[in-house]
């Protein structure tokens, strides 16, 4: 019998007992119910029982995260480690997220639940992880150091296939490494993505030709169907595409698992949905949590907005999820790129190299801010270039742009 155990970090808030809390978590998620049973014996629980491991005070709040009519604080918060025995839930991820995740929110008594963590055991390194990762994204797009600069189609939805070959040409010709469709574009009427394909490989093809980079175009190919999201897949493979976007919570787990064990395609992940999970503190699961079972899956680029991003996300929460995202969950291969985005378009890059630890394992990538610049879409390109020149050179922004003019053009725009 395994005697390893999965432990999972909750953050709890409560007008009553932490602990009592806990226990019930650990009791009811695992072999206990509401009353005592003949059959929760000493040898099933020692078996399968989960356990509080610890427990972490922290700042009372006086309100409730969740509503609580008639109720008075302070409310008492705290993070407490639970572990669940590998015997009792295995290294399914569907048992994980029943187990561990599914039915601790339906608990009564607390007025917050939080995930904040999953700490697995060896065992859970059976799953595939990334196919290409940091060193395959570099291999495919021909980095070999520095960030990855890429960008997305604008307008994100609404561009004919030809229009949006164009669009990917001009792109090309200024130098991007990396594009992508808009998450929002899959397969609609007026762009299915077999004929955008068709469009737009060849102008990938031509460019790969000429100048012997090819830039890798990842097209939406997310489905609820998973048939259909293998026939998308081979779809790009067959006319020479490598990279794929995926809309990993609309497709879920088993899409996702599905995708990875067939795929060919360096998998781009879009969080959209995450957060419904994360974006209230007192409620859902922190994306240290969420990003290492998307990991496990196969995701080999992952999203997470950036600084000063366009979204509600603040700095620090992209702060943290870019050094979750570095941190080996088994081995280093485990690693999928970290992806900046939402709303970059070069002021960003000197705050961003600082914050996330100088590195430039990145792909930097900028809509809007490429194809609004007002010198054009090469000189947005060229900007985004010398703002990370001028990180990588601890030079300010401002100075670097003296005799960078595309740089400057930016600046003056949306500094």
């Amino acid at each position: 019998m395994s005697r390893s155990t999965i432990k999972v970090t909750y953050r709890l808030e409560t007008p009553g007992d932490i602990e009592a809390l806990a226990a019930k978590i650990a009791s009811d998620q695992s072999t206990g119910t509401f009353t005592e049973l003949p059959g929760e014996t000493e040898a099933v629980r020692a078996r399968c029982a989960a356990r509080v491991e610890a427990i972490t005070r922290l700042a009372p709040s006086d309100t409730p995260s969740f509503p609580d009519p008639g109720g008075s604080g302070p409310y008492n918060r705290a993070d407490a480690v639970i572990s669940y025995p590998l015997e009792a839930v295995g290294t399914d991820i569907a048992a994980l997220m029943t187990i561990t995740v599914g039915g601790v929110f339906a608990v009564r008594g607390p007025t917050g639940i939080r995930v904040m963590d999953f700490d697995l055991p060896q065992e859970w390194a059976i799953h595939p992880g990334p196919q290409f990762g940091i060193p395959g994204s570099r291999q495919l797009t021909g980095v070999t150091e520095g960030p990855i600069i890429a960008s997305i189609i604008k307008p994100s939805l609404g561009l004919l296939p030809e229009e949006t070959a164009t669009v990917v040409k001009q792109l090309c010709e200024a130098g991007v490494d990396f594009i992508k469709d808009d998450e929002k574009l899959m397969s609609p009427g007026y762009s299915s993505l077999e004929d955008r394909v068709k469009a737009i490989m060849p102008v990938i093809l031509d460019h790969e030709q000429k100048t012997g980079k090819k830039v890798m175009y990842a097209f939406g190919i997310s489905s609820a169907d998973p048939d259909v999201m293998m026939r998308n897949h081979d779809c790009v493979v067959a006319a020479g595409g490598n990279a794929a976007v995926i809309n990993i919570n609309s497709i879920g787990h088993g899409g996702m698992s599905f995708l990875r064990k067939r795929s060919k395609l360096c998998l781009h992940a879009h969080r959209n949905g995450w957060d419904i999970l994360t974006r209230h503190p007192g409620l859902g699961m922190e994306f240290r949590a969420y990003q290492k079972i998307w990991r496990l899956l196969g995701v080999d680029q992952f999203q997470i907005n950036g600084i000063r991003a366009k979204y509600w996300e603040p700095d620090e929460s992209f702060v943290r999820s870019f050094h979750d995202l570095a941190e080996p969950i088994f081995s280093p291969a485990d690693r999928s790129l970290p992806v900046v985005c939402s709303g970059q378009w070069g002021g960003q890059a000197v705050d961003t190299y600082r914050q996330t630890g100088r590195t430039l394992d990145l792909m930097y990538l900028a809509g809007g801010g490429v194809h609004g610049h007002p010198m054009g879409p090469a000189a947005g390109v060229r900007a985004v270039h010398q703002a990370w020149k001028a990180a990588e050179s601890d030079v300010e922004l401002a100075d670097y742009a003296l005799d960078h003019p595309e740089l400057a053009a930016a600046l003056a725009k949306w500094g």
